[in-house]
């Protein structure tokens, strides 16, 4: 039985995994359930085939171990996956969907990213998450000052003319008021460090990685938006074109369109959000840069006089996705257009 399968649909879990597998005329030939030490024993008896699997939690792990025993695995997003189940949750009719989505030929794949890809991805989300924390004291900080009427200005100087204040002690606060102030500033100070550390790492990623070094030549784009977009995408092949690589990152506006009617609101915020808010962030710079001189960016120039400041950030963005699609697909470098 073994011999007619050529399509599985395998639907991870922590410990139990269903498979669903079809022949050649798309009749169901295995439907059961795995543990998690009987997988890849499973697919080591099979000849190669198709695997589908969702990409989720654990997924490329999964699509590393089963690839490496011949078979081709392909990813995809679970939201593309849910029209396919047709009635009722369950592991079963989620399998059967994968089974039937990984077929079609205008699925959508997410390719399988390498050990040292999701290593770095890792430093990515944790160095994200410490500033998220970050910033989270630094509201706390401010609000429990400002219950005595203590308000410093925004900005960096702001944070440490607040810190300063906490770390003298001042009588400007009651003394149990002081303790509690005292620890979230212990606690800044250490997820400075943190942050610092892990950004030292991602640096020291993308200095040897030549993907990253390349999309670093794209003004807007650091060391740090170039190794996550180099560690996020390892084959930039899986998009037809820069258009669609954007509109993956919900860069592309969302249309409103029918009856002939073309209306286009604002962009979709699908996909990966931290690249998303990572390029415009870089292209904000870049914004704030050509306002003072118009003369680097005369696209961006004729577009800030007719828009406003964050509608050409965005738009911006999404022209730096765009070209960091052509330099990931076709091996080149950045030239800007007087070059």
């Amino acid at each position: 039985m073994s011999q007619e399968i050529v399509v599985i649909g395998l639907d991870l879990a922590k410990n139990v995994f269903q498979i669903h597998a079809i022949d050649a005329q798309g009749q169901p030939v295995v439907r059961r359930q795995l543990r998690r030490a009987e997988v890849l024993k499973f697919f080591a008896k099979l000849p190669p085939c198709l695997v589908g699997m969702e990409a989720c939690a654990s997924a490329h792990y999964w699509g590393r171990e089963i690839g490496a025993l011949g078979h081709r695995v392909r990813l995809m997003p679970p939201a593309y996956v849910k029209p396919y189940v047709k009635r009722g949750k369950t592991d079963a009719a989620d399998a059967e969907a994968i089974c039937e989505a990984v077929t079609r030929p205008t699925m959508r794949f997410v390719a399988v990213k390498s050990e040292e890809q999701q290593a770095a991805l890792m430093l990515h989300k944790t160095r994200d998450l410490l500033v998220r924390q970050r910033t989270m004291l630094i509201n706390a900080l401010r609000a429990h000052l400002g219950e005595y009427g203590i308000v410093k200005a925004q900005g960096p100087a702001g944070v440490n003319s607040l810190l300063a204040l906490v770390q003298e002690a001042q009588d400007a606060v009651p003394v149990h008021a002081q303790s509690a102030l005292r620890s979230i500033v212990a606690q800044f100070h250490a997820l400075v460090r943190e942050i610092g550390h892990l950004e030292k790492q991602i640096l020291d990623w993308h200095r040897h990685d030549e993907v990253s070094q390349r999309l670093a030549t794209v003004p807007g784009i650091g060391p740090i938006t170039a190794s996550a977009i180099a560690a996020t995408v390892p084959d930039a092949s899986i998009f037809r074109s820069g258009r669609q690589f954007a509109a993956w990152l919900g860069l592309t506006p969302r249309p409103h369109s029918s009856g002939g009617k073309e209306r286009l609101g604002g962009i979709t915020k699908q996909g990966d959000g931290y690249l998303r808010r990572l390029l415009v962030v870089g292209a904000t710079a870049v914004t704030r840069m050509t306002r003072k001189d118009r003369a680097k960016q005369p696209w961006l120039a004729r577009l800030l006089a007719t828009k406003p400041a964050k509608i050409a950030s965005v738009a911006l963005a999404n022209k730096t996705a765009r070209i960091a699609w052509v330099i990931m697909s076709r091996g080149e470098v950045y030239r800007s257009a007087a070059a």
